[in-house]
């Protein structure tokens, strides 16, 4: 069991689009959780701590030019932990 209290740390920038930059499959195979402005969010596609900001889905049917479900940028104070249990 050695295993699942070597967690890699948590980065700065992360994504859950394979196709990011900022995408890190190894810190996704764990669960993680993302406050945001001292309110726990579920629906997070990528954050940023230093520059304090999340992507949430926009809600809607609306699509980018790619197919992906829209998205809105919110800034305030970002914190992100790996959840036990």
């Amino acid at each position: 069991m050695t295993e699942s209290s070597a967690k890699p740390a948590l980065p700065d920038h992360l994504s859950i689009d394979p196709k990011s930059p900022h995408f890190n499959r190894d810190v996704l195979q764990h669960e993680i959780g993302v406050r945001f402005n001292g309110v726990q969010k579920t629906n997070v596609e990528e954050y940023c701590v230093s520059e304090g900001w999340v992507r949430v889905p926009a809600g809607g049917k609306s699509k980018d030019r790619y197919g992906n479900q829209m998205t809105v940028k919110l800034k305030g104070v970002v914190e992100v932990f790996y959840v036990e249990g």
